[in-house]
């Protein structure tokens, strides 16, 4: 576990771990390279290693994603196709949005709500099959409740700081920083 303000050790990550057991690594990037041979023996690059902590990422996106995803429809093709187009979308996306998601301070807490309006609407589910007294959620107002937590999180994320522009959002954090702790930095 790290703490708010710690940035993410790379090392930490249990594939990287892993790798490094098996697989000789060089202490020095090779440009682009992800492997190369010193001395007649091949060396593995740290930028494979990044490659590895990256792909280790998707993939536990991609798998996180699918209880969400049966939340919003009980369909295994529609869940299937949203994941794999969230894989093939999700760097492209980043990018696209890397500058703006300095500004979304309050994005973690839009996220936060997301899932336990998912949750709750899991167990609906559940319990609706065992007493179907218990209303089911509408698929339509489930997508209209996280598009309309997402709009708030980011609307007031940009009113807030566009209030203060020394406010940025961290990785990790349930909440802004304080201008102090932004000035410490």
């Amino acid at each position: 576990f790290r703490h708010w303000n710690e940035d993410p050790n790379p090392d930490d990550n249990f594939l990287v771990k892993q790798v490094r057991k098996f697989t000789p690594i060089t202490s020095e990037y090779h440009g682009t390279k992800l492997f190369i041979r010193l001395d007649g023996k091949r060396f593995a690059t740290p930028m494979f290693l990044v490659m590895i902590a990256i792909a280790s990422t998707d993939l536990l996106f991609a798998l996180d994603s699918i209880p969400a995803t049966f939340g919003v429809t009980q369909e295994p093709f529609l869940v299937f196709a949203a994941n794999a187009f969230a894989l093939l979308g999700l760097r492209a996306l980043y990018f696209l949005l890397k500058g703006l998601l300095d500004r979304l301070i309050y994005l973690s807490i839009g996220l936060a709500a997301i899932l336990v309006f998912i949750g709750g609407k899991l167990i609906l589910t559940y319990i609706h099959e065992i007493n179907t007294s218990i209303p089911k959620v509408p698929t339509g107002i489930s997508l209209g409740v996280i598009a309309l937590i997402l709009t708030v999180a980011i609307v007031a994320s940009i009113l807030k700081s566009r209030q203060d522009p020394t406010l940025k959002a961290h990785a990790g954090t349930v909440r802004s920083p304080k201008k102090e702790e932004v000035e410490k930095n």
